[in-house]
């Protein structure tokens, strides 16, 4: 027995109408879905793609930067060789004066270090 206010394939028309109805709401609600899915994949096929291209650019800025760097540090250690050089180069021809640079250095840094 069915109870009242209940639906069923027996109470709804006899032959099963808004079974049919929901069946088909559901089906039509799947193709739209569908629709809206094969339409969005174009846009998120080109997001995704420049992504990607902003994401190979910043990797060849970073890439070059790693080698300027590389470069520069390069460069950098070659000059600090030659200063090293040239002070010892002076150093060697001039004792006396060599001397008394170090000796005013060190007065100076005291002073500036000394605490009052």
């Amino acid at each position: 027995m069915d109870m009242p206010g209940r639906i069923t394939p027996t109470n709804a028309d006899g032959d099963g109408a808004l079974l049919r109805n929901i069946d088909q709401a559901a089906a039509g609600s799947h193709e739209a879905i569908q629709e809206v899915a094969d339409a969005a994949r174009p846009t998120v096929d080109r997001i995704s793609s420049g992504a990607h291209q902003a994401v190979d650019k910043i990797a060849d800025v970073a890439s070059q930067a790693a080698d300027t760097l590389s470069a520069t540090g390069g460069q950098l250690k070659e000059a600090q060789e030659r200063l090293v050089e040239d002070a010892g180069r002076f150093m060697r021809n001039n004792p006396v004066a060599s001397l008394g640079i170090a000796v005013a250095a060190g007065f100076l840094l005291s002073r500036l270090f000394s605490s009052r």
